[in-house]
């Protein structure tokens, strides 16, 4: 199946295969517009709205019942895509907030929160799905939704979910008027307690970022 005959008119738009194949593909396409910075006043709203568009499709497949792959053993796929440069555009054209903090598993009690990038987030999740999208677009149909159901449990779910919720505080923080705490000069390979991450953080006025970034405060 290739990119000329993945959105064929003979498929059928009501199979599940295919819905979820359109949403990861819009997402791919989406973000990697994004991260050309042609359009930097309107990147955090545009990222916001399509990690929530992906997560129904990773809700889709959690939803789904076990998805078993038709041969045992994954086809090769050869060398991956390389993603460092997209994700290094990301956070240049995100540094005033590229690092967040996460907690890593709501049930784990006691649990302190550590840092995170959105940049590497969003590299990680389209690393996930174009694997999956090189088995749609071989025809592999199953395997395809097999490795998104996988993976989606296993690394992207929870890896969008965090982005998704470090962007909606972004913009939740601006249009409410509200100040926002930057994780300023955190290094993400530290396992930081929570008092060392309030310590680090600073203060930085919603207003600062808001244009910049393609944010608007409500007056």
């Amino acid at each position: 199946m290739s990119d000329a005959t993945l959105h064929a008119t003979g498929q059928d738009p009501d199979d599940f295969a295919v819905q979820i194949a359109d949403q990861v593909e819009s997402f791919l396409v989406a973000v990697t517009e994004v991260a050309k910075g042609d359009e930097p006043d309107s990147a955090i709203p545009f990222l916001l709205l399509e990690v929530s568009q992906l997560l129904l499709a990773g809700g889709r497949l959690g939803a789904h019942e076990d998805i078993v792959p038709d041969e045992r053993y994954e086809p090769d796929l050869g060398p991956e895509p390389d993603v460092d440069e997209l994700r290094e555009r990301f956070a240049v054209m995100l540094d005033p907030v590229d690092v967040y903090s996460e907690v890593f598993d709501p049930y784990e009690p006691r649990k302190p929160p550590v840092p995170a990038r959105i940049s590497d987030d969003l590299a990680d999740v389209i690393t996930d799905l174009r694997h999956g999208m090189a088995h749609y677009r071989a025809g592999r149909t199953t395997e395809a939704l097999w490795w998104w159901q996988f993976s989606y449990f296993s690394n992207w779910g929870s890896t969008a979910s965090a982005t998704l919720r470090a962007l909606q505080s972004l913009v939740a923080h601006v249009r409410l008027n509200q100040p926002l705490e930057e994780l300023d000069g955190l290094d993400t390979d530290q396992d930081l307690s929570e008092d060392a991450l309030a310590e680090a953080a600073g203060r930085v006025m919603a207003e600062e970022i808001a244009g910049p970034l393609g944010l608007r405060e409500v007056k």
